[in-house]
């Protein structure tokens, strides 16, 4: 693929961003509206096709893990809601072992195919749903996730996961867009007594046209 391609709606199935000092080919589902028209019902769980996207947060967290490449060396990560695929990938470009890891198969296939297009070696996909982690106890010495806080009831959920898989002296990185929702977490990390603190900060433009770029904070949490 040398060319950006682009629907008649105005979606783009293949999308070309800077990261990291370096372009990202990545690829995603060809018709979001046919996502949306194939669901038929509503759950609990939903699954609501946002994986698809590329959000700023993530954007921001790839360039956030080159920052933190020396940390990251030959360190077990993970990916938590990795969708097409973009930190995943760039966690394992910077030499650490990453397993990138989503509820929805679908988008597992894609960020397989998207480790191709930039020549990354493959990450360890796997299909999980955090409430039930398939990976050992305390083994990962980081976990990071992009803009995965969009609702109250992820706040415990994902809380156990990380203490259930994150190591004694692990460390977390949430990137978020600066929505109210996360208050409930932070709330939740004060009364289990975890510590988190925002340790970085970077405005980005949206990959769609809107006033303002969006403020997305990183946010480091440990035991």
């Amino acid at each position: 693929m040398t060319t950006e391609e682009k629907n008649v709606s105005g979606w783009q199935p293949v999308l070309r961003v800077m990261a990291c000092g370096r372009e990202w080919i990545l690829e995603r589902a060809a018709d979001m509206e046919s996502l949306w028209e194939a669901m038929t019902e509503f759950t609990e769980d939903e699954r609501l096709p946002y994986w698809t996207e590329l959000w700023p947060s993530s954007l921001v967290l790839a360039d956030w893990l080159h920052e933190q490449r020396a940390r990251l060396q030959g360190s077990f990560c993970l990916d938590l809601g990795c969708g097409i695929g973009l930190t995943a990938l760039v966690g394992q470009w910077l030499g650490a072992n990453v397993i990138g890891m989503d509820y929805e198969p679908e988008a597992l296939r894609y960020a397989r195919l998207n480790a191709e297009h930039n020549g990354i070696p493959q990450p360890f996909w796997v299909v999980m749903d955090w409430r039930k982690p398939a990976v050992r106890r305390h083994s990962l010495r980081f976990i990071w996730g992009g803009d995965i806080m969009y609702e109250q009831r992820f706040a415990a959920p994902v809380l156990d996961f990380l203490d259930y898989a994150l190591a004694d002296d692990g460390v977390a990185w949430i990137a978020e867009p600066s929505r109210s929702v996360y208050d409930v977490f932070r709330t939740a990390l004060v009364n289990r007594r975890w510590s988190g603190k925002c340790v970085w900060e970077k405005s980005i433009p949206a990959l769609y046209p809107q006033e303002r770029p969006v403020p997305v904070r990183i946010w480091e949490i440990r035991k």
